[in-house]
């Protein structure tokens, strides 16, 4: 499976919707790919092949699959997080339980046209950056094998840098959506605080805990991010905080980048200077960049697992820690056996200066758009931190462990790979409530750099173009060869048209081939009840589009009112009846893909 090959959401969901692709040939693809990879420290739990492809094949007869914004799309899931038919385990088999539902994101995930295929290997609890803190082994970095795969979201991310996936779930508390994405050579989405419900996660500092998503391109990240993003009931820390649309990268962008001397790399030269050579493409795209004080950021990464909130995670394991303590990890249980001894007073004191830090955090912001920072600041080998587990992960989280204490998003993005075979990533930050600016000029900056994406070495696809406005857009109803993956859909995508939705006509038409080139069909209203329900797609353009659109359409067709299955009215193509005799009636298929679908089996017969 080469280059050729979809590897992204956009083009595997593009393949998809146009028919050149089937959502079960993408899951086989995904087994045969697993298999080929040979890693069993990927995956806790795998699902049937047999399975998860006939729930494609399901999928792919449902009349509305073509609108699903990830029809068909195969996803893994960090072990920490409830899906239906999978046991939870943290990756500790004496934890572990079989959950009665879904989490609401994997909910919300199924729901938009995902299947998911099995739950990832994690540093157990969800406690490290390493990736190497698991009973069920340590998955190979994608990129290279003898280095970590960053946790602790370790399997999440290299399923997705290695192409098994195109997406996943991890979390991330303190960095573990974040440090993973740039050894893998992804992005690593870390929403606000609340924007992704938590419920069905097994917590690791409830007060702190994200719900994160890795993809292989920016637009990628933020279309899951939309899918799953949302106030929930169920989750007492959901927060309704509405996902903004993606625009043009700003003029006047201003990012903050730390004072000198005060950036640390642990002696990692190659590190510091890939970091120099992202601030000077930032600088190339227009941004103007703003020194600020990292002192105070710094403090209060050190509050994480110097304060408090190490007793948040002691609580999700109290219990086992009293009945098996030799069922955790060993660094597990030294880092959250700590918790225990924390008192009242002390969490308050922290939780007083923690205010103070938010508010110098805030006065930071008061004249910049985002901080852009080293994802972390070196990279180690397995070997290196198992020989020093705790002091190593320490340093990996030195760009991360501040960031939820402060609310704010985060967005890693692959900012370049080393000449010793190493990726090195970037960080983007905002004040919660941002995370479609940092998207907005994440993905300008990922694209800019021409990197290929995970460890496929597969080429970026070009930036797709950016959606009109929706207060400026109007929906249009199309039945044959402007269908998505039909003849002239190009003439929609090209003018920026968006699918909304795939729906039935009311029972008062009748659809015709005409004898054109390429073939049309023609649909004409009749005498109400005397037609049938003919399929159709609409799409939304801005007023410009619609109008450049409208004015191009040959006779014999033309626009007109068409009334939908469900009583809506829209516009869309009708045609001139006085063409219809020389064409032949083929409303019985009941849409045009049916019938083109015949005509090309008897074409290959």
């Amino acid at each position: 499976m080469g280059a050729e090959q979809p590897e992204t959401i956009a083009a595997i969901v593009a393949a998809h919707r146009a028919g050149t692709l089937t959502p079960a040939e993408t899951v086989a693809r995904t087994y045969r790919r697993i298999r080929e990879y040979d890693d069993p420290a990927v995956f806790i739990s795998l699902r049937d092949e047999k399975d998860a492809i006939a729930e494609a094949e399901k999928l792919a007869a449902r009349v509305d699959a073509v609108s699903l914004p990830l029809y068909g799309v195969p996803v893994a899931v960090k072990d920490n997080i409830d899906a239906l038919g999978f046991p939870t385990s943290a990756a500790c088999p004496a934890f572990s339980y079989t959950p009665t539902h879904d989490s609401t994101a994997v909910a919300r995930l199924r729901a938009a046209g995902a299947i998911i295929i099995g739950k990832t290997n994690l540093d157990q609890f969800a406690t490290g950056l390493v990736g190497v803190r698991s009973p069920y082994g340590i998955p190979k970095n994608s990129i290279r094998e003898d280095l970590i795969p960053g946790g602790s979201s370790s399997g999440s991310a290299t399923a997705v840098g290695a192409g098994l996936v195109p997406l996943s779930l991890g979390t991330d508390t303190a960095g573990s959506g974040r440090v993973p994405a740039m050894l893998n050579n992804i992005v690593g989405l870390k929403p606000s605080l609340g924007m992704i419900s938590t419920a069905g996660l097994v917590p690791a500092c409830r007060t702190l805990d994200c719900i994160s998503v890795f993809a292989l391109t920016v637009d990628d990240a933020a279309l899951a991010l939309s899918v799953v993003a949302g106030p929930d009931q169920a989750d007492p820390f959901s927060r309704d905080r509405p996902l903004g649309a993606i625009t043009p990268m700003p003029a006047n962008l201003r990012l903050g980048v730390p004072r000198n001397g005060q950036l640390i790399f642990f002696g990692d030269k190659k590190a510091e200077a890939a970091y120099n050579d992202a601030l000077k493409r930032w600088t190339a795209l227009g941004a103007t960049l703003v020194e600020f004080d990292l002192e105070p950021f710094y403090e209060t990464a050190r509050l994480l697992y110097e304060g408090p909130w190490v007793a948040e995670r002691y609580l999700v394991i109290k219990n086992l820690l009293a009945s098996a303590p030799d069922a955790i990890h060993p660094v597990t249980r030294e880092i959250t056996a700590g918790g225990a001894r924390l008192t009242a007073a002390e969490t308050f004191s922290a939780l007083y200066r923690l205010q103070g830090l938010r508010k110098i955090a805030e006065r930071t912001f008061a004249n910049i758009d985002a901080l852009v920072l080293p994802t972390a600041p070196t990279v180690y080998t397995t070997e290196q931190v198992l020989a020093n587990p705790i002091e190593l992960n320490s340093r990996l989280g030195t760009y991360t462990n501040f960031v939820n204490l402060l609310d704010l998003c985060g967005l890693a993005v692959p900012a370049s790979m080393r000449s010793d075979g190493i990726p090195f990533g970037i960080t983007l930050l905002a004040p919660a409530g941002r995370d479609a600016m940092l998207a907005s000029i994440g993905r300008v900056f990922h694209a800019d750099i021409k990197l290929t994406l995970g460890a496929k070495g597969v080429a970026q696809a070009p930036l797709a173009p950016l959606p009109a406005s929706n207060d400026d857009e109007i929906p249009l109803a199309v039945v044959g060869a402007h269908l998505t993956g039909m003849a002239l859909n190009g003439e929609l995508t090209a003018l920026n048209a968006r699918l909304i939705e795939v729906t039935r006509t009311a029972a008062d038409y009748k659809l015709y081939a005409l004898q054109t080139t390429p073939p049309k069909p023609g649909m004409l209203r009749v005498e109400a009840g005397t037609g049938a329900s003919i399929e159709l797609e609409i799409w939304s353009l801005s007023s410009s589009a619609f109008g450049k659109f409208v004015n191009a359409i040959p006779a014999p067709m033309a626009i007109g009112t068409i009334t939908l299955a469900d009583g809506r009215s829209v516009k869309g193509f009708l045609v001139e009846p006085e063409v219809l005799a020389e064409a032949r009636d083929i409303t019985a298929y009941g849409g045009w893909r049916a019938y083109m679908k015949e005509a090309a089996a008897k074409q290959a017969s």
